[in-house]
Parts: C-alpha cells; sequence; structure tokens
C-alpha cells in the first residue's frame, strides 16, 4: 500500500501543478490535489522506511483519501464548478476513491492473515 500511496501522491501533485498552470489559477485552492499529493506520498514514504508504524501510515492515508473523496466532490456539486476546477476535483476524487478502496481491501486482507496466523 506504501507504494500505491506514493503513486497516488506523484498524480494528485502532477494534477494540481499542472491545473494550476494551465488554468492561470492564482488562487491557492487550485493547489489543494498537490496538497493532499505530499500528504499521500509523506505516508507512503513512512510507511516504507517504519514498518512497525506502517499501518498507522496507511490508516492515516486512507482517512486524507475519504476526506478528499467528500470534499471534492460536496465542492463540485455544492459550488457548481465548471472548466478546470471541476476537472480537478473529479480526478482528484476518482484517485482518491480508488486509493480507499484498495486500503479497504488492504485492510481487510491482513486482518484476515493475522486471524489466520493466530488460529
Amino acid at each position: 500500500m506504501a507504494t500505491k500511496a506514493i503513486v497516488v501522491g506523484v498524480a494528485l501533485i502532477t494534477l494540481g501543478v499542472v491545473v494550476s498552470l494551465v488554468s492561470d489559477s492564482s488562487s491557492v485552492t487550485s493547489l489543494l490535489p498537490a496538497m493532499l499529493g505530499l500528504i499521500f506520498v509523506a505516508t507512503g514514504l513512512i510507511a516504507r522506511s517504519r514498518p512497525a508504524i506502517s499501518r498507522h501510515a496507511m490508516h492515516l492515508a486512507a482517512a486524507v483519501s475519504l476526506i478528499a473523496v467528500v470534499g471534492s466532490v460536496g465542492s463540485a456539486i455544492g459550488r457548481g464548478s465548471t472548466g478546470w476546477a471541476l476537472f480537478a476535483q473529479v480526478v482528484t476524487a476518482v484517485l482518491a476513491a480508488a486509493f480507499l478502496q484498495q486500503a479497504i481491501v488492504s485492510f481487510r486482507d491482513a486482518r484476515r492473515n493475522r486471524e489466520a496466523v493466530s488460529n
């Protein structure tokens, strides 16, 4: 999961920077995907470098992905976004939802494996 967090993080950073540049936006909010991406990259790197706390780092990444999905979808609907803002919100929501789905599967499998070993 650490590698997936890093990959999603890099994708979100790229999305935030590209959308900010292409849309010629001076708003900090256009960089929100990049800020989320930094969190994903950080949690992925922590999970890789500190195996003892990797579970906690990946749970943090999963929580951030849930917040990203809810925030992006809520903002797209609530603000009636258009153009590049809508594109960034939809892509952020899709990437975060995909990561969240993979995290849930991974957590479930890890729990099953722990239970199988203890039995």
